[in-house]
């Protein structure tokens, strides 16, 4: 892996996003682990659920391990800024890094197949009432052989100096406390063929875990 590529990838990532207060160090930890969790899977393919600005991407794209990688996203707002973040001419055929307009609410066949699925601080933008759907696509239609999700601590909020019941994010619907979260991560692992682990991302509070969650989801052979 060229040290170059990611270099220019943190550089150009952080030209965007300082601006709007989006660059954080906990945010790199996150992108960091999930990288790192990616190659040490084996996936060659990798599909980036709720893509964003394309940011998880970008790091993808930068190793040769990574030979098929998809992100989606609902906001086209979104996926254009990530098609120019990836230097990917609209007009241009699939290749290598692709980019689609599709909910990961709804089992999409375009989406099978892939060695490894990421849902990164995405699920707590979802009604929880929707969350069974997101459970019946990623789990149940795409299933890909890991997926690992991210997502906010709440215990940890307070640490961030924020009031009781509010979210760190205007768009979120819910942030899970970890028992919560687990209970969650628990029941679709049982329910789909899959052995979940769990780990934290950020400074470690003895008492409040840390600020980022994470499940990883290991599909059982039948």
């Amino acid at each position: 892996m060229p040290p170059s590529c990611r270099q220019r990838i943190r550089r150009d990532v952080a030209a965007v996003m300082r601006p709007f207060g989006m660059s954080t160090d906990l945010h790199e930890l996150r992108l960091e682990t999930v990288l790192r969790h990616a190659l040490a899977s084996g996936a060659s393919s990798v599909l980036d659920l709720g893509c964003g600005d394309g940011e998880l991407l970008a790091r993808l794209a930068c190793e040769r391990q990574f030979t098929r990688i998809v992100g989606i996203d609902i906001s086209m707002q979104a996926l254009a800024a990530a098609r120019v973040l990836l230097a990917l001419d609209s007009a241009q055929a699939a290749g290598r890094i692709e980019l689609l307009h599709a909910s990961f609410a709804e089992a999409d066949d375009r989406l099978t197949g892939f060695d490894l699925a990421v849902m990164l601080e995405t699920i707590e933008h979802v009604d929880p009432a929707r969350l069974s759907l997101v459970e019946r696509a990623v789990f149940g239609a795409y299933r890909p052989s890991m997926v690992i999700v991210t997502t906010p601590n709440q215990e940890y909020n307070v640490l961030h100096g924020m009031a009781p019941g509010t979210f760190r994010h205007p768009d979120h619907r819910f942030e899970w406390n970890r028992a919560r979260f687990r209970r969650w991560s628990d029941g679709v692992a049982q329910r789909n063929g899959y052995a979940v682990r769990f780990s934290d991302i950020g400074d470690h509070d003895p008492v409040l875990g840390a600020s980022t969650q994470m499940a990883r989801f290991q599909r059982v052979a039948a």
